[in-house]
Order: structure tokens, then C-alpha cells, then sequence
């Protein structure tokens, strides 16, 4: 089954830019969220933390 795979997998021309590409999107969201967060003014911050709490 792996050799299948592979097999398959060698045939996709450039097909080794997917790896850096998803890494570089994962990296780039993860870096926006954490500036998001220390950006965050804490009255927002403890508006947004207790709305899972309001009915």
C-alpha cells in the first residue's frame, strides 16, 4: 500500500512545495493569532471570556 502511495505521490510535479506551503500558512496564522492576543485591550479580553458563561 505504501509503495502505492509513493508511487503515486513521485508522479505530482512539485509536489515538494505542499510541505513548505503548509507549514508557511500554520506559521503565519499561529504568528497573527498570538499578536491578536498580546495586541488585545484587556476590556475586550474580559468581555470575550465571559460570554461562554452568558445565557
Amino acid at each position: 500500500m505504501l509503495k502505492f502511495i509513493k508511487g503515486h505521490m513521485e508522479t505530482i510535479v512539485n509536489i515538494e512545495w505542499y510541505p513548505i506551503l503548509s507549514l508557511g500558512i500554520f506559521f503565519t496564522f499561529f504568528t497573527l493569532m498570538v499578536i491578536r492576543v498580546i495586541l488585545m485591550k484587556k476590556e475586550a479580553y474580559a468581555e470575550e471570556s465571559k460570554l461562554p458563561l452568558d445565557d
